[in-house]
């Protein structure tokens, strides 16, 4: 897979221009280079922006070629419309905005969809490519069984983790009023529970089954130690609910900066911003 980012620096708004290079990828071109939006939820809590930032920072590492920008829906500085607005001034005149979200409700759907409608009302001559959200990638998935390991490794529960019949997970999301949005992050738990071997279950932080209910769902299953597993790209206020309602429990990191985040977030922007390639004559 193609590598992008740019140099984003501590403040992931590092502007490193327009490129008119143009990359094959199979029979397409990407050309000239659109800027990419990462554009993060937001939150009260500072963690949860530092570590949007070391994500972008990930980017820009891996593909400093790219111009790569950091925006957020809400609570947080810079906003998604202060974000367009520079790169419109910076003289782009493409950028794909992709929305570092694991699930594809209200604010991919409406909220987002809707800002950039206004942004382009505002810069007719830049064209605002959204891309899809992270959601359910595998590779996602992934990256959260290996912050199930580096919590295993680094608590008491590794002694016990060759006896897989009694480690349990319980897989933490934020929940949605949506019964199908549930059920879909229910499957993200199964995938979980196949790609590492152990029994796991679903919990939310904002509808049920809650977490003591997982609980007591994996204990029923012979689980005799339980680890959450939070499908959160990044802490904040709810995953210290999580934490306050087992704070006996072994807690895996969020997903945070991970290689194969990088890689879901380069994929999206390639898909949304590859172009038909022109044959010469």
């Amino acid at each position: 897979m193609e590598q992008t980012a740019a140099d984003a620096g501590t403040t992931a708004c590092h502007s490193v221009g327009a490129t008119t290079l143009q990359t094959p990828v199979g029979d397409r071109i990407i050309g000239p280079r659109p800027a990419l939006i990462a554009v993060a939820h937001g939150s009260r809590d500072p963690r949860s922006a530092a570590t949007m930032y070391a994500v972008v920072e990930q980017l820009s590492t891996a593909r400093p070629d790219l111009d790569v920008r950091l925006a957020f829906l809400d609570l947080n500085a810079p906003s998604v419309d202060q974000v367009v607005d520079a790169v419109a001034a910076e003289g782009h005149s493409h950028a794909v905005v992709v929305p570092l979200l694991l699930g594809s409700a209200f604010h991919a759907r409406v909220d987002l969809p809707g800002m950039l409608a206004a942004a382009r009302a505002r810069h007719p001559r830049l064209q605002l490519t959204q891309a899809d959200v992270l959601g359910a990638d595998t590779r996602v998935i992934a990256a959260l069984r290996d912050r199930v390991r580096e919590a295993l490794a680094v608590s008491s529960l590794g002694q016990v983790f060759p006896a897989r019949s009694r480690l349990g997970i319980a897989m933490a999301a934020v929940g949605s009023s949506s019964a199908a949005a549930n059920a879909r992050t229910a499957q993200v738990a199964r995938q979980l529970a196949a790609i590492t071997g152990l029994p796991a279950e679903i919990c939310f932080a904002t509808t049920a089954p809650s977490l003591p209910e997982a609980v007591s769902a994996l204990r029923a299953r012979g689980a005799d130690h339980i680890l959450v597993a939070p499908w959160f790209l990044a802490p904040g206020l709810l995953t210290d609910r999580l934490e306050a309602a087992a704070p006996r429990l072994v807690h895996a990191p969020t997903i945070g900066a991970h290689p194969l985040l990088t890689d879901v977030i380069l994929d999206r922007y390639i898909a949304a911003s590859a172009l038909p390639l022109k044959l010469s004559a």
